[in-house]
């Protein structure tokens, strides 16, 4: 978003921290002393000192999102009074404080504020983060009411996401969808060779995490053991080591964890893929969310299988693109994965064209940044300078 911003013609600068996620350490040639500041691309790039996430345990990444919350905020108040910028963008992952140095900049510069709500706050905490404090989560619950409202618009990733958002207040009009859209993303060649194992490959990627539901996932292995369906979950995260020793315990010779992976080279995976998986634990916030990896999954060309509820799965019906099974059903994910794999190659085809053909037509990346510019400029100046906020 950034650097097409930047072709266009903006001048972009970005506010982020150093990066550390998902390997929980400061990048190689990063540091709270290396590469604070530099230009990426055309984009200025601002990195706030911050604590690492090391083993993304409830202590570290708290910490990591207090530090990076303060010392974004002080370096926010510091280019409010020493820059001047035409609109602030939020790009709101996880988690909402990201919200709060963007309201900084607005207040300073008087200019307008755009938050893009990918995670819901406060359920992000109790669904994904197991706390479940009344007093947290209603400090919380009135810190993201404050962002939307010193949010000119509020752009949505997902439909669902406006009931939850309504309820917080009269937040209607300012509401705008906003959908991710297909990364263009260079196939580099691919110097790692994973030998994908005879029978029926279902590939799954991103984050191995608590909201992935893996338990879920292992269970349908575990019925599947002996019916050549293999689970190849590529990634990394909080759940990787539980998902290993599961594997270890329950002798899943199915299961495969290779390990984590650069975007760029995950055309490799799609391609030797019977069907592509994704999943999410049984809540109400997740049945509200579209995975950004959807949109990746159907840009691919193949067949999509799913254990998830709502937005998800309606998404999945809707364009014809594959599958799914109600979240946290592992027996009737397996019985699926069962049936699908002696399904007539034809129709996984058929089923990986449909969601490439929707994606073409509902998430292209050019036309979602033509609709992005007519939100944070509507009357079409050329140039103007912009802000992010945001990890």
């Amino acid at each position: 978003m950034a650097f097409e911003l930047g072709r266009r013609g903006h001048d972009v600068t970005v506010l982020t921290p150093i990066p550390d996620y998902p390997h929980g350490k400061f990048y190689d040639g990063y540091g709270l002393f290396k590469r604070r500041r530099e230009i990426v691309n055309g984009v200025k790039v601002i990195r706030t000192l911050v604590s690492p996430r090391r083993s993304g345990s409830a202590k570290w990444l708290g910490l990591n999102y207090l530090t990076y919350t303060i010392f974004s905020c002080i370096k926010a108040l510091w280019l409010g009074l020493t820059k001047k910028y035409d609109v602030v963008l939020v790009h709101e992952t996880s988690p909402v404080m990201v919200g709060i140095p963007a309201v900084i900049i607005k207040k300073l510069n008087k200019v307008q504020s755009h938050f893009w709500v990918l995670d819901l706050w406060p359920e992000s905490l109790s669904a994904a983060g197991g706390i479940n404090n009344r007093l947290i989560l209603g400090c919380f619950n009135k810190l993201t009411r404050w962002i939307y409202n010193n949010s000119d618009s509020i752009l949505i990733s997902s439909k669902g996401f406006v009931s939850s958002i309504t309820k917080m207040g009269d937040f209607q009009k300012k509401i705008k969808y906003f959908p991710n859209w297909i990364d263009n993303i260079e196939n580099k060649e691919f110097n790692y060779e994973f030998n994908f194992p005879e029978g029926f490959n279902v590939v799954f990627t991103g984050n191995i995490g608590e909201a992935q539901d893996i338990e879920h996932i292992l269970e349908a292995a575990k019925i599947l053991i002996n019916a050549k369906v293999n689970i190849i979950l590529i990634g990394n995260g909080r759940k990787r080591d539980f998902a290993k020793e599961f594997v270890n315990k329950n002798r899943l010779s199915n299961v495969y964890l290779p390990g984590a992976f650069p975007r760029e080279v995950m055309h490799y995976f799609y391609e030797h893929a019977d069907v592509l998986f994704l999943s999410l634990k049984n809540s109400p916030i997740f049945a509200l969310t579209v995975p950004a990896k959807l949109q990746a999954y159907m840009a691919s060309g193949k067949a999509i299988v799913a254990m998830i509820n709502g937005e998800g799965a309606d998404l999945i019906k809707e364009a014809d693109c594959g599958w799914s099974v109600p979240a946290e059903n592992s027996d009737a994910l397996a019985k699926l994965l069962l049936q699908l794999s002696k399904t007539e190659q034809t129709i996984l085809f058929r089923k990986g064209e449909n969601g490439k053909k929707y994606c073409q037509e509902h998430f292209d990346f050019r036309k979602c940044i033509d609709n992005l510019e007519e939100i944070i400029n509507p009357t079409g100046i050329k140039a103007i300078r912009t802000s992010k906020s945001g990890q």
